[in-house]
């Protein structure tokens, strides 16, 4: 009879009593994610498991519903020391029946990680603060969702994903991001019955003080020119009413001159 005594069980340990964290419950729900899509799970079972990855308490509950698959072990691994955390900081973003939106002034970790269901995501990274190193990975699972993506004419973009009765739609990187200076973004993870779309959009100008003074200008120069213009007309009328009045006069000496003659 096999020896079974070295054993080393998986599911159960001391890290499993941990509570789980957000980030942990959504790194379950991509490894489930990436069981649907190579066909391991069902719909249906992939939507139950789901539910229950986000109503976990404890690393163990994680555990029962990712013991099946592989990388379950990636969600067991023990929390990172403080240092690990702040060089391997992640961001996530979740729309489910909904949809989140990254624009304007904004900070982006060096890794973001995405989950759409029938709902979409949009980054605009052109005004965004990128972390050290200026390189960004997306790692975006859409099922049934979208994510559009819009990057600076710099930033070189490199997509390593996969399209199942999708599409992925990237723009080309012109000369300008192929400096060994620019800044990157990398897209990675999968998309089904889904679409991402990156494009590449300038900056939009920002007014500057000499533009508000040129402005202004403008402005005060349109009112001068209208007051110039209303004054001619006034004294262009008043000088025909002048003219108007002298020939009246003019008829009605006429007039009286004609009544003394008679």
């Amino acid at each position: 009879m096999a020896d079974n005594n070295c054993m080393d069980p998986q599911g159960f340990n001391d890290i499993s009593r941990l509570r789980a964290s957000d980030a942990e419950r959504d790194t379950a729900a991509a490894v489930i994610n990436n069981a649907l899509a190579e066909g391991r799970l069902t719909a249906e079972e992939h939507s139950d498991r789901l539910d229950a990855i986000y109503a976990a308490k404890t690393h163990a509950d994680l555990a029962l519903l990712l013991e099946d698959l592989p990388g379950q072990h990636v969600v067991m691994t023990p929390a990172a020391a403080p240092a690990d955390v702040a060089r391997s900081r992640h961001g996530r973003i979740v729309a489910i029946f909904g949809g989140a939106t990254r624009k304007g002034p904004w900070h982006a970790d060096p890794v973001i990680e995405i989950l759409t269901v029938l709902g979409g995501v949009e980054l605009d990274f052109r005004d965004a603060t990128l972390p050290p190193g200026n390189e960004v990975i997306l790692k975006a699972t859409s099922i049934l969702g979208g994510l559009e993506v819009v990057v600076p004419p710099e930033m070189r973009v490199v997509d390593s994903g996969i399209a199942i009765l999708g599409g992925r739609e990237v723009t080309g990187n012109p000369g300008e991001a192929s400096s060994p200076d620019a800044p990157v973004l990398r897209v990675e993870g999968t998309c089904i019955l889904g679409g991402v779309e990156i494009k590449r959009k300038s900056r939009k100008r920002k007014a500057s003080k000499d533009d508000a003074r040129a402005a202004v200008g403008y402005v005060l120069d349109q009112v001068f020119d209208r007051r110039r213009e209303v004054h001619d007309q006034i004294r262009d009328r008043r000088r025909e009413l002048h003219d108007e009045m002298r020939a009246r006069r003019r008829e009605i000496r006429r007039a009286w001159g004609s009544e003394g003659d008679d």
